[in-house]
């Protein structure tokens, strides 16, 4: 089984003959300048947030507790929300002085 897609490009003959010079300079074969190239593109395009330690250990507690599962559904998070706000809006009695 493959585990890479073979693809054609095009490329204008200035740029291929700079990716043949970058490729002698490097000692690198296209597939491996075109590669690199793809990450530099998506990195700085599509970047992807990283969490820090604490947020990433705040994740991993929150995932095993739901394999435990320790969760509210949104319905059930909605009816206990609802239900604080019928609470507040309830009428006190008057405070006669």
């Amino acid at each position: 089984m493959r585990t890479t897609d073979t693809m054609t490009i095009s490329l204008p003959p200035a740029m291929a003959k700079q990716m043949e010079k970058v490729q002698k300079e490097e000692h690198r074969t296209r597939s491996e300048l075109l590669r690199e190239a793809w990450r530099q593109y998506f990195e700085n395009r599509y970047q992807v947030y990283k969490p820090s330690k604490a947020e990433a250990a705040a994740i991993r507690k929150g995932r095993a507790a739901f394999k435990r599962g320790e969760f509210v559904t949104l319905n059930q998070l909605h009816h206990e929300l609802d239900a604080a706000r019928h609470q507040a809006r309830k009428k006190r009695p008057r405070k006669t002085s």
